[in-house]
């Protein structure tokens, strides 16, 4: 699986307004939000641990989340970050192949794994019974994972059928698969998370060890456990599966590369064999995740452009001009530079240049315009509803912890920012489009079906 990623109070609070019959909603900056209560701890050997105590269901969930994704693919190796994802699933000295499924399902549980460009996490939910045996079992596949031949071979023709599936046969797949080295020219980022089969097939074994030795030790790695346990049995376990594992005395290494800032507009073309109709998308960079000031109200600008069908873009696009069928917009934050990008597929009958007009025209207007108070409280509302509907769960309780702890700058964002997104203002939302979109220059990726293709710029790039 991969990317392409992140309170009762909430419930509570709305629950509180319609027993009172006011006749007005309460604003998003009035919304009362508690913050989570976590419990943070470092073992000698380096691993972070986040906890949260919370009984009101007698599930637990458990997360581990390892500091290495796609920007850390060895050169020539895309895809090796989310190779190792599928290789965790395989035997270690004392478990067998799939046993993880049996630790889980067979009690009612689930488990799963995910890879981004900054992170792998692995992530389960289970009765809290079963807590004891799901810490062991992380710790065992952190340091008793069996790396051969054998899982090796079988898991990368899993992931190579996972690309044709999700990047060849999708109509669409090979566009958001080249948004990101379209954009970015010398960051890592550039390496799409699910790699390239070319790479996969040069891979050999020693360079999966070599993989699993650099990046998979205890002190580039996070547990989070959040639900129905006993902290001073938690810490107890965790000292007793994890506090043994060997912290390597090799420096882990970094991404030290920097984007430089684009001097000019780029545009490229992409073909596809299966796409029906064109479509088109921009990005412009922005700032690491760790910037909230920015990364929140851009976020917000991302929501006011596509979130809904009375968003922006949908009514200009697809409802009053129908040129296109599908828009998006997004601030893909990462701990590097990201990525604002919109999108939208064409409608039959049109063409790139005639959605990328309508696009750059909702973007100026909502950078300059005056935005109405009601509809960027809709926004900032939906945001909040949709981030604390997360939070009424254990496992989306240690999503919000991991996200914050490892992408967005540290752990104390996971309350700071939902007061953050309370505060945004339309001049919030006009600064940071203005400095970062409309100010900025920006690629431009046309999507064309195969037979409408112009030869000549099926081949490369244009400026």
């Amino acid at each position: 699986m991969t990317k392409r990623l992140r309170s009762a109070s909430l419930m509570v609070s709305l629950g509180l307004l319609a027993a009172t019959a006011i006749p007005h909603p309460a604003q998003a900056s009035d919304l009362a939000i508690p913050p989570i209560q976590y419990h943070q701890r470092t073992l000698p050997n380096g691993l972070q641990v986040l906890s949260v105590e919370d009984h009101a269901s007698p599930n637990v969930a458990v997360q581990v989340w390892y500091h290495v994704g796609s920007k850390d693919d060895p050169q020539g190796r895309s895809g090796f970050a989310h190779l190792f994802e599928h290789l965790m699933f395989k035997s270690t000295k004392h478990m067998h192949a799939e046993q993880m499924d049996r630790l889980t399902e067979d009690v009612g549980g689930a488990n799963n794994a995910s890879t981004g460009d900054d992170v792998t996490n692995y992530f389960e939910i289970v009765p809290g019974n079963h807590l004891q045996t799901l810490l062991w079992a992380e710790a065992e596949r952190l340091s008793n994972l069996n790396v051969d031949e054998k899982n090796f071979t079988s898991e990368r023709a899993v992931v190579e059928e996972e690309y044709r599936q999700s990047v060849l046969a999708n109509p669409y797949g090979k566009l958001f698969n080249a948004i990101d080295p379209k954009s970015y020219t010398v960051h890592p980022y550039q390496r799409p998370v699910i790699g390239s089969i070319e790479d996969l097939e040069a891979a050999s074994l020693q360079n999966v060890i070599d993989f699993h030795r650099t990046f998979y030790r205890p002190d580039n790695a996070t547990l989070i456990v959040a639900g129905d346990f006993d902290p001073r049995q938690l810490d107890a376990w965790v000292d007793q599966y994890f506090g043994w594992i060997p912290r390597p005395a090799t420096p882990i290494p970094q991404v030290t590369a920097k984007e430089p800032v684009r001097k000019q507009d780029k545009r490229y073309t992409v073909t596809s064999e299966t796409a029906p109709l064109p479509a088109v998308a921009m990005t412009w960079l922005i700032p690491p995740a760790s910037d909230s000031a920015d990364r929140i109200p851009l976020q917000v600008a991302a929501a006011l452009l596509s979130q809904g069908d009375s968003s922006r873009l949908y009514q200009s696009l697809v409802y009053r001009h129908q040129v296109a069928q599908e828009i998006g917009a997004f601030a893909d934050t990462r701990v590097g530079p990201g990525l604002f990008t919109v999108y939208a597929v064409l409608a039959s009958g049109h063409q790139p240049a005639q959605a990328e007009k309508l696009l750059n025209e909702e973007i100026v207007w909502l950078t300059t315009q005056p935005i109405a108070d009601a509809e960027l409280d809709k926004v900032k509302t939906q945001l909040l509803t949709s981030e604390l509907k997360q939070r009424q769960t254990a496992q989306g309780i240690a999503f919000a912890l991991g996200q914050a702890s490892l992408i967005d700058g540290g752990v104390q964002h996971v309350n700071d920012d939902l007061a953050a997104l309370q505060r945004v203002s339309a001049n919030d939302v006009h600064r940071v489009l203005q400095k970062y979109v409309t100010g900025a220059k920006k690629v431009t990726i046309d999507y064309l079906p195969q037979a409408k293709a112009a030869p000549a710029a099926a081949k490369g790039d244009t400026k």
